[in-house]
């Protein structure tokens, strides 16, 4: 009988059964819109989102920190272990084939062997082992490396989106303490000029001491708060070059928080399209998929495992006839491995990965789920904070008012300071309150394109 052809041999190898299951993607139930917005169509989140802020300094400071950080180096670096361990793994579809040379010259004691003199041994030899992949243990491992090497794409790109949102929710914190600094500044000095004002008034016996001892109590509040966001910016600063991948140092400045530009409207698409855009939850998938592949590599330990070995060489007592015709050395062997008893350790092994593929099945449903909630937060918090925003810019415009009346009320002797405190406060916390509704009301926008999976998928994909 004539052998079956190399190609033939390899063909069958590498396409032999596979016992275990295939992947198929679970079924999700899926809402068919979300609650928080009216327009289904057209979506935004493929698209350069950030952009949409039209600040030039927030755009350069993007696209340092995709060319500079540190994160990204290192989700990047993984990508390619993870290309690296699928090429390894799929190596063991080949023959493994390996060369060597010997040589030896010596003599054995005459008690032992008289008049033997001295003994010479050379050889080159070829080695080869070949498993024969009969059920699939290969290609199911080979699955999972593939589905993993996916997987850290996908991780990458969840770290991609995520650096994005972090540099432009950091910039907007920088901007609302650069406005808190600038507010926590003008109040000390309009409270520094009413303790000035208001001791000289003392000094004529105009106001007891309690109204001098009051206006330093609100000073000396304004100083320690200016003194508290001048700490928070710089560490704030010091959070974004880190994010750029920079040894923390001074960050420049676009537009001031109430100059942002915003979006008029922002669609969010269809729920489905979550399956497919976000790249946590595709990494969460591919993660099932490697899962699922392993069940089927464990079960083929149970099957029997065939490989082929052989070996080639030379070999001779004497070096100058090593490469005679007669010194040709060969072998082929055939090796077949059936497991009898192991007592139930493979049985279990494969329990044991399909307890894993459960354990990734409910990972990927609740990722799945915590990324529709993310996304309604989000729009939510859109609406809401828009509508907050303008509240906020209502109550500091009535309260700059109502502090320039009590001011001129107390000085023409009509109430008391305790009315100038009341309404000064009230309007220090009211210009507070609205820089950070402002910087909340950006980030909230920020938030849903992160929740959206935004800023990484060309259209045409």
């Amino acid at each position: 009988m004539r052998p079956l052809p190399l190609r033939f041999v390899l063909l069958f190898a590498m396409t032999g059964c596979a016992v275990g299951p295939d992947y198929e993607r679970p079924e999700i139930d899926t809402p068919e819109e979300f609650r928080e917005t009216t327009d289904q169509g057209a979506n935004f989140a493929n698209a350069s989102w950030w952009n949409v802020f039209e600040d030039d300094e927030l755009n350069r400071l993007i696209t340092i920190a995709l060319e500079e950080s540190k994160d990204l180096a290192i989700s990047a670096a993984r990508v390619e272990e993870a290309r690296a361990r699928a090429g390894f793994v799929r190596g063991d579809y080949f023959p493994q084939v390996g060369a060597s040379a010997s040589g030896q010259r010596g003599n054995t004691a005459e008690i032992f062997i008289p008049d033997s003199g001295i003994q010479e041994n050379y050889g080159l030899r070829a080695d080869f082992a070949w498993e024969i992949d009969l059920f699939g243990r290969i290609r199911r491992s080979s699955e999972a490396a593939r589905a993993e090497l996916l997987g850290s794409e996908y991780n990458r790109r969840t770290v991609y989106i995520a650096l994005i949102a972090d540099v432009a929710s950091t910039y907007f914190l920088v901007r609302d303490l650069d406005a808190r600094v600038a507010i926590a500044a003008r109040t000390l000095v309009t409270r520094h000029d009413s303790t000035s004002l208001i001791f000289e008034r003392f000094s004529r016996g105009i106001t007891p001491m309690l109204d001098v001892n009051q206006a330093e109590i609100q000073e000396a509040a304004a100083a320690a708060d200016l003194a508290s966001f001048e700490r928070q910016l710089i560490q704030a600063e010091n959070l974004l070059s880190i994010l750029l991948g920079r040894n923390p140092g001074p960050i420049g400045r676009g537009d001031a928080l109430a100059e942002q530009r915003l979006p008029p409207d922002v669609p969010a698409g269809l729920p489905s399209e979550l399956l497919e855009r976000r790249p946590d939850v595709l990494a969460a998938e591919q993660q099932l998929a490697a899962q699922v592949a392993r069940i089927g590599a464990a079960q083929a330990l149970r099957f029997p495992q065939l490989s082929l070995t052989g070996t080639a060489g030379l070999a001779s007592n004497d070096l100058s006839d090593i490469i005679d015709s007669n010194s040709s050395i060969w072998n082929l062997g055939i090796n077949l491995f059936q497991p009898l008893f192991t007592g139930g350790k493979n049985k279990q092994r494969v329990e044991i990965e399909k307890a894993r593929a459960e354990q990734l099945l409910r990972q990927y449903e609740l990722t799945i789920l915590n990324s529709f909630r993310e996304v309604e937060d989000a729009l939510v918090a859109i609406r809401t904070y828009r509508d907050e925003a303008a509240a906020r810019e209502m109550q500091t415009r009535a309260a700059t008012n109502a502090a320039m009346l009590s001011r001129a009320r107390y000085n023409g002797g009509v109430t008391s300071f305790l009315e100038v405190l009341d309404t000064e406060r009230s309007l220090f916390q009211a210009e507070l309150a609205t820089s950070e509704v402002r910087r909340a009301r950006l980030n909230s926008i920020v938030a849903l394109y992160k929740a959206l999976g935004g800023g990484w998928l060309p259209e045409e994909e």
